[in-house]
């Protein structure tokens, strides 16, 4: 698990960065090596993946991160987890 996250936002990592620096969510201290957490699934052909810190969530649309929000532990449980976030046109 812990490789996949760490491939999934090295490869994104500038668009991660502007994305939560966008949300707000940046911080201080914030390091890749800080989202411990994932959650992925399929809908139809598009891929949908949730990294997560203790602070904060990115939702990536197949390997692209979309946007970010801070982190709820309800969103692991949601039956639609991309509903928390706002997903692009």
């Amino acid at each position: 698990m812990e490789a996949a996250i760490h491939e999934l936002m090295d490869l994104a990592w500038n668009v991660v960065f502007d994305v939560l620096d966008e949300r707000g969510l940046l911080g201080d201290g914030l390091f890749v090596e800080e989202f411990t957490g994932i959650h992925s699934w399929l809908d139809g052909p598009t891929r949908y993946t949730v990294v997560h810190s203790r602070t904060v969530a990115v939702l990536f649309v197949d390997t692209r991160p979309v946007d970010a929000i801070p982190f709820r532990h309800d969103l692991l449980g949601a039956d639609d987890p991309a509903s928390f976030f706002s997903l692009p046109g």
